[in-house]
């Protein structure tokens, strides 16, 4: 089993030897058995602290490199009509420590119907759907964009 011990970063131009597609969920931890996108099963030991990003290109101790991938997931998005209702919604969110993902006139977060709920009240439009779910890291955090 072939043992990721290395994240390099985004490096366009090195060259993978496999891909690894992974949900938030997988992204976010250090230390997990995982199967790469040719099936092959692999570890993941890496330093914690770090979510794992689009591009990221991962390496084992003999060199092997995998990029990591963002798999699409059951996420809710929710639709505003204006810009004061998403400031509200994601004021709201961010008040309970909630992961979002924000665009334009909408924000994503992972199924919870106390959440949902919530942004029906405040006035959003709310569907599920499958989508890359790429939250706001926060501002304590290192800020690494694909």
């Amino acid at each position: 089993m072939l043992e990721f011990i290395e994240n390099i970063g985004f490096h366009p131009e090195i060259s993978a030897d496999e891909t690894v597609s992974l949900d938030y969920g997988q992204r976010v931890k250090a230390r997990q058995k995982v199967f790469l996108d040719s099936g092959s099963e692999a570890g993941l030991f890496l330093p914690h602290g770090r979510t794992l990003t689009e591009g990221d290109i991962l390496r084992t101790a003999a060199g092997v490199k995998v990029r990591v991938a963002c798999k699409a997931e059951e996420v809710v998005t929710a639709q505003a009509s204006q810009g004061e209702s998403l400031a509200q919604a994601c004021y709201h969110f961010g008040n309970r420590h909630a992961a979002v993902q924000i665009g334009q006139l909408w924000l994503r977060f992972l199924p919870d119907q106390v959440l949902e709920t919530l942004a029906r009240r405040l006035g959003l439009a709310v569907f599920r759907e499958k989508a890359v779910f790429t939250p706001e890291n926060g501002a304590y955090h290192n800020h690494h964009q694909a």
